[in-house]
């Protein structure tokens, strides 16, 4: 027997993903010229307030994650499982980690989000082909929440991932000009949903980002 709850599942998913579907995946903004990840202890919060001059270099998207440390940690609400698997080891301080994105042969990659709905976001994914695409090669999308500085406690403007998509599969591209994915996120718990925007970046399998991008959407 099919549960009654299944239409009420499909119908919050489908009117997300519509509202996504209507953010149109670009942004007039200029191309980053560095993807700039960091990294902060969720029991480290003079990591969070703190600031270096890394952290005001023009060209950059910046993505912050808060990585887990326990229930009891200062930041623990908004520490992702993922972050730790990013960081790639456990630290009591602050890390970063740096790109610099090539321009010209790189897949362009787009995205956009749509309006909350029933507790859910919808995420949209365009990436095009320009040249061959690394087989290897995977796209993430993140909700970011964006903290202007001076607030929430940080002495930076701040990206921070809330719910990550990925890694998608880019083999579509292997016959194709071009490829969409689309995905529902459930909302965070968050008292400015107004800062909700979005990122997605493609790497390789040893990490090398090589494209990244952010919504227009959001301060």
């Amino acid at each position: 027997m099919r549960s009654p709850l299944v239409p009420c599942v499909l119908a919050v998913g489908f009117a997300v993903l519509a509202g996504a579907a209507a953010a149109a995946p670009r942004c007039d903004a200029p191309a980053p010229t560095v993807f700039l990840e960091r990294f902060v202890p969720a029991d480290c919060e003079a990591c969070w307030q703190g600031a270096t001059r890394r952290d005001r270099r023009a060209g950059q998207l910046v993505l912050d994650w808060i990585v887990p440390a326990g229930e009891g940690a200062p930041l623990a609400a908004a520490a992702l499982p993922e972050a730790a698997e990013r960081a790639g080891k456990v630290s009591r301080e602050a890390q970063w980690r740096s790109t610099t994105l090539k321009r010209g042969a790189a897949p362009l990659v787009r995205i956009a989000d749509g309006p909350g709905w029933n507790g859910y976001v919808g995420l949209r994914l365009v990436v095009t082909r320009r040249s061959t695409v690394p087989a290897d090669a995977v796209a993430y999308a993140a909700l970011v929440e964006r903290v202007p500085a001076g607030s929430e406690g940080t002495r930076v403007d701040r990206q921070l991932v809330r719910a990550l998509i990925g890694p998608v599969g880019l083999g579509e591209l292997a016959t194709a000009p071009a490829m969409e994915h689309m995905s529902a996120v459930r909302l965070p718990d968050t008292e400015r949903p107004d800062r909700l925007g979005s990122v997605a970046w493609i790497e390789t399998a040893k990490g090398e980002v090589i494209a990244a991008t952010q919504s227009c959407t959001g301060p």
